[in-house]
């Protein structure tokens, strides 16, 4: 529930503070406006993030991921308001980006920080986060099922008789509160208003291709911009992609704000509406004017987006994933159209949103619900599995991950659905090595050996020199025969008896690349080292038996 009295408190904010920065503006004034407001809101929210938080984290599903991977599904307590007051003065103030991810990003961390006063365990925080997330989601949306699918498809979470209830309650009671206390006005819902044509299943299909590559120049743009923006010290970046962000808006309106406003007028076909800019340059042929513009909107919306949030702004990309979907599925109808078929442009651009939103997310079942709960009813059921199923792979084909795991996945802290890999992410180095085996200094003697072993409850003894750099190690076994020759203690050296590991495991190894060597060498123990000094040593016992606790902690199954 309290994520969905967040997404109450920001889409309602943010709905009365563009009601009352630009409500009965004139048009010169308007467009003067659009120029300077999301400055002033982005520059707000840097001052709040930078000098009052203090603190760096985003605000955006890739930060609750990887709370939930490195972190334990604990998120700091602050985003359950910071998130909040970012999102209503990037949005309010009109940035180019949606509200889902603070919105979404508040009520995880609700969820988050009640296990963490509750002591519960990793597993129930992560339960309470997700809820939160589903919550907020179905609040946004007034979708309960799609937002249920989101916490399992986005954030990972399992879906057994362990979450389903917790899910179910949390997402109904977001339902609730929408059907409540939000006004019509700030809901985005839609009525079809044609029936799906078995005879247009085909170009779905190429819609979903479509979208697919659309998903892929949305994604590859954003990061683009994030890593232009990062190499541009804080206030400079402000002030310069302030700049750029305050040209863009100004030159095309309908970039500003969320754009849930542009997406009903472009599912009303009401595109007059919609094309509004004050580039100056007339076009004789309505035609030419008419792809022109849309298609710079669809080109210019990912860019408006990553700057509105990589210079200080606090918003994500679900809006603008939608919105450029809508913008998609509209040119492609419109076009067939104008090729003598008869195509429903409002149907092909729900289908469209739903495809664009399944390539950048990686999630065709959350857009598919999305879209499908949004529209009350399954009517277009079938052209949205194509669409998203289609744009889903041709997505994967360009980019293995989506926009809220590329970094996670470059770092290795991406967690997945296969539990194999889960439990390697959360499995640490330092929580297997094992130092009781004894190490022996490489100038020492048989007879020194024997001493050690008498002392010893290990078979493997660690050779090291005066740094405790690794010079290999003796097996009891290799020595066995020789071990009860008082003759040969004395002559014969430690050097002599050695034999090199089969592999060595860095200290800042990962536990899949600590896997992959145990396997590649076939050994029951190899050494730990840094910076070649011996560190200590791990078992394939202790793997496995630190594996399957891992496996009980994070999974009921």
């Amino acid at each position: 529930m309290s994520g969905g009295f967040v997404a109450l408190t920001l889409k309602t904010s943010v709905f009365y503070l563009h009601e009352l920065l630009l409500k009965n503006k004139s048009f010169d004034e308007y467009n003067l406006l659009i120029f300077i407001y999301p400055f002033i809101g982005i520059a707000l929210t840097f001052l709040f993030v930078k000098f009052l938080l203090q603190d760096r984290v985003k605000h955006n599903i890739a930060s609750i991921l990887y709370a939930i991977s490195k972190r334990n599904s604990l998120m700091r307590a602050h985003k359950m308001f910071s998130s909040i007051i970012g999102g209503i003065l990037t949005a309010g103030f009109g940035g180019s980006i949606g509200l889902e991810s603070p919105i979404i990003s508040s009520g995880s961390a609700i969820g988050s920080n009640i296990g963490k006063v509750l002591r519960l365990s990793y597993k129930e925080v992560t339960l309470l986060l997700s809820c939160g997330a589903a919550g907020a989601i179905s609040a946004i949306f007034h979708t309960p099922i799609a937002a249920i699918v989101f916490a399992i498809e986005v954030l990972l979470i399992d879906l057994n008789r362990f979450t389903l209830i917790p899910l179910l309650i949390a997402s109904v009671s977001g339902a609730i509160i929408t059907n409540v206390f939000f006004q019509d006005e700030i809901l985005f819902e839609f009525v079809l208003k044609d029936p799906y044509v078995i005879q247009h299943t085909i170009f779905y299909i190429f819609l979903g291709i479509l979208t697919g590559l659309t998903s892929v120049y949305f994604t590859k743009v954003f990061f683009k911009v994030e890593r232009k923006a990062n190499k541009v010290k804080d206030i400079r970046r402000l002030f310069i992609g302030g700049l750029v962000l305050g040209i863009v808006l100004y030159l095309f309106p309908p970039l500003y704000g969320e754009g849930y406003q542009i997406i009903k007028a472009i599912f009303a076909e009401n595109y007059s509406s919609v094309m509004q800019s004050n580039i100056g340059v007339q076009f004789s042929n309505y035609h030419l004017f008419f792809y022109s513009f849309f298609i710079l909107l669809l080109m210019l919306k990912p860019f408006a987006t990553s700057i509105t949030i990589n210079i200080g702004g606090v918003g994500g990309v679900i809006a603008p994933s939608l919105f450029s979907g809508a913008i998609a599925g509209m040119l492609f109808s419109h076009t067939l159209n104008l090729l003598g078929f008869d195509i429903s442009e409002s149907n092909f651009a729900l289908v469209g949103m739903a495809g664009v939103l399944s390539g950048v997310l990686h999630a065709p079942l959350t857009a598919i619900f999305l879209i499908a709960e949004t529209t009350k009813g399954y009517e277009l059921i079938v052209p949205l599995m194509l669409t998203t199923i289609v744009s889903f792979v041709t997505a994967k084909f360009f980019e293995p991950n989506s926009i809220f795991t590329i970094q996670l996945a470059k770092s290795g802290d991406l967690i997945t659905h296969h539990k194999d890999k889960a439990v390697l992410i959360f499995m640490k180095l330092k929580s297997v090595i094992e130092n009781d085996f004894t190490t022996i200094h490489v100038d020492s003697t048989l007879g020194d050996l024997v001493h050690k072993i008498s002392k010893s409850k290990r078979n493997i003894f660690p050779v090291v020199d005066d740094d405790q750099i690794l010079i290999g190690i003796i097996l009891m076994d290799d020595i066995r025969e020789i071990m009860f020759d008082k003759e040969m203690y004395e002559t014969t050296l430690v050097s002599n008896l050695m034999i090199l590991p089969p592999s060595y495991i860095g200290f800042r190894d990962t536990m899949k690349e600590v896997i992959q060597k145990f396997e590649d060498s076939g050994a029951w123990n190899l050494p730990v080292i840094e910076n070649a000094k011996y560190i200590g040593m791990v078992s394939k016992s202790k793997l496995f038996s630190a594996y399957r606790n891992l496996l009980l902690e994070i999974s009921d199954e």
